[in-house]
């Protein structure tokens, strides 16, 4: 099985199941870090500077490696993104596809915080 066909993106209306990944203290500022939801590694993102969170697989569909958790994030054009550590592709963190390549896009997931939790949503 491909690794990535794990990992589907659902819509806001469409989640199942709010995960609660952890506090909003296990999540550096303006950075990453990756938890566990069943086989899939969500790489979680803290994007103090905007006030906002972002989850997406941590899988970097160029090298098939798990390492977006570590990428840098930023913003093109005002859109949220983050660049995998290795290979310098830069994934959109609000629709997942690759913006600086033709590389296959990721999945994205909806993010909630509540009473100091970080909730990913699943729709299983």
């Amino acid at each position: 099985m491909n690794e990535l066909t794990t990992y589907t993106s659902p819509n806001s209306t469409d989640v199942a199941h709010w995960y609660r990944a952890a506090r909003t203290t296990d999540f550096p500022e303006n950075g990453g870090a990756c938890v566990k939801y069943g086989d899939q590694q969500i790489a979680v993102f803290n994007f103090s500077r905007r006030a906002e969170w972002y989850a997406c697989q941590n899988l970097c569909p160029h090298k098939m490696q798990m390492v977006l958790s570590r990428g840098m994030i930023g913003t093109a054009s005002g859109e949220a993104k983050v660049a995998c550590p290795f290979h310098k592709k830069t994934f959109s963190l609000h629709t997942g596809q690759c913006l600086n390549a033709e590389e296959a896009s990721i999945t994205v997931y909806p993010v909630k915080v509540v009473d100091g939790f970080v909730y990913i949503g699943f729709t299983a």
